[in-house]
């Protein structure tokens, strides 16, 4: 065989093996890359619910505690329905609709008071109706400092004629209030007001599932004010009593009906103050809406303040429950 054929075989044998191997490492690796595709697509998805949008609504954010302001049990009809009023006013109003109140004028002399003139805590005392109560009439704002009357001011007192009590319920699945004045005598009642409320924490170790408990309770007498740098004992510590129950306090008094706890130790009170960064205390609202309390009932220093005023001086009766749109209201609603 001659060289220049030799050198041409060699060469056909070299190209085809360089072809065969090719083949075979193709071979080899298609399966592979088909198995990283597959790898990928069955790889879980992981959303952040907290950044979704529903079409057409609102943000979504994902709460770690309960939202006190949504209906979870009910339909959104019941949430709907659900009142909301303030007629706080019409209790000031000088010859106010609301048969509670009555409108009278101021007189140094009365028949009622001898041996000096008469004072607005006097009238307080005879109308059992809170000095504070008068002295937002007199002032025509939510103003609780009572001042010299002149003779023949008008002023409104709670009616010593008709016969009314308080009945605030409250929402633990909603955080809310609502103050009613209810008529025994008609089987009537009037919503005067729904407050926003902060209450106990949750405890599945409790039968109403949070430290505030449910049920019928009265509300006692041995109410209090706090201003700032008033010391009291709280715990066994001296402290400033208005970092623990803000401006105003007003305790339940004894078990009425289907109460998970006793009386003791609960109360309605303002939100504790607190030191702000510049170092004074103010009013802190961030319990409110919230589960954060030990079990009492938080409001605003305006909300609590305005409460106090009313009811503290008549009979007043709380009632807790779990689902206001499940709870059967007494009395039907007066038509004012």
């Amino acid at each position: 065989m001659t060289l220049p054929r030799i050198f041409l075989v060699v060469s056909l044998i070299l190209f085809g093996a360089i072809g065969v191997a090719a083949l075979a490492k193709k071979s080899k690796t298609a399966p592979q890359a088909q198995e990283v595709v597959q790898s990928e697509t069955l790889q879980p998805i992981e959303i952040d619910l907290t950044t979704l949008k529903p079409q057409g609504q609102e943000e979504v954010v994902v709460e770690t505690t309960p939202e006190p302001e949504a209906c979870v049990e009910t339909t959104p009809t019941a949430v709907q329905d659900l009142p909301d009023v303030d007629r706080i006013g019409l209790l000031f109003q000088k010859n106010s609709p609301l048969p509670i109140v009555e409108t009278i004028t101021y007189k140094s002399k009365v028949s009622w008071k001898s041996g000096r003139s008469a004072w607005l805590v006097d009238y307080a005392a005879h109308h059992k109706t809170h000095l504070h109560f008068i002295a937002r009439s007199i002032n025509g704002r939510p103003d609780y400092n009572a001042k010299p009357a002149a003779e023949g001011q008008m002023l409104n007192v709670l009616s010593t004629n008709v016969n009314f009590y308080f009945y605030l319920v409250i929402d633990t699945s909603r955080c809310k209030l609502w103050l009613y004045a209810m008529l025994p005598d008609s089987n009537e009642r009037i919503l005067l007001k729904t407050y926003n409320v902060g209450l106990g924490r949750q405890d599945s170790s409790k039968t109403s599932g949070f430290l505030t408990p449910t049920g019928r309770y009265s509300l006692g007498s041995r109410i209090a004010v706090y201003q700032p740098k008033m010391m009291g004992n709280y715990r066994g510590k001296r402290t400033e009593m208005i970092t623990i129950f803000g401006t105003r306090w007003i305790p339940f008094e004894k078990e009425l009906n289907n109460c998970s706890e006793p009386a003791k130790g609960y109360g309605i009170h303002g939100t504790p103050w607190a030191t702000t960064s510049e170092g004074r205390l103010a009013d802190s609202l961030a319990g409110i809406g919230r589960y954060e309390s030990d079990g009492c009932i938080r409001m605003k220093a305006p909300d609590v303040e305005e409460l106090y005023a009313i009811i503290t001086t008549r009979q007043a009766v709380v009632e807790i429950v779990s689902d206001f749109c499940k709870f059967g209201l007494p009395g039907k609603e007066k038509i004012l």
